[in-house]
């Protein structure tokens, strides 16, 4: 099973840009940890009959309505949660990891930080950064293989405009 994960995706139409899309087309499940803004982005990523997802603190009434803040899943033995919040910094992941064993999670995707990161302890904690509105980080994703109870992650860079700071230094960089 291949499962992208992602969040912060921060759309306010019902289309998926093409760039994202053609990403998504490769995987068997999406889990979107919320930040879909609209309820038209929303029904867009549930009509590819591939999500599993929660809402977002900056979602609409209507996807708030229609999403839970957490979900639970299985897949191949592995149990998986979905939240959005729960982080204030890449920093300090300690109250996710708690969340995650009081949720009886192996693997615990989470958002709201639009950065990065995979932490393994006693539990895999995934945030997958936004594919279109990051945050220090060029746009990205999670890639979660679950091959006989077995799980590898890696994060994977997704076409897109990079966050302005990152820009900024790229510039910098090449002193310009």
């Amino acid at each position: 099973m291949r499962i992208i994960a992602i969040s912060d995706t921060h759309i306010e139409t019902g289309v998926i840009p093409n760039y994202l899309a053609d990403v998504l087309a490769d995987y068997d499940l999406i889990a979107h940890a919320g930040d879909f803004t609209s309820y038209e982005c929303y029904k867009a990523f549930e009509a590819t009959g591939k999500l599993k997802a929660v809402h977002g603190n900056a979602d609409d009434a209507p996807t708030k309505q229609a999403l839970p803040e957490k979900v639970t899943f299985e897949v191949d033995g592995i149990k998986i949660g979905i939240v959005h919040e729960g982080a204030l910094s890449l920093n300090d992941t300690t109250a996710l990891r708690y969340l995650a064993l009081e949720m009886e999670v192996d693997i615990l995707v989470f958002g709201h930080l639009h950065r990065p990161l995979i932490e393994k302890s006693d539990v895999l904690l995934i945030c997958p950064g936004s594919p279109t509105k990051p945050r220090m980080s060029d746009p990205c994703a999670v890639e979660i293989e679950i091959n006989d109870g077995k799980v590898f992650s890696k994060i994977i860079e997704i076409v897109g405009q990079s966050c302005d700071y990152i820009e900024y230094s790229r510039k910098l960089a090449e002193g310009n």
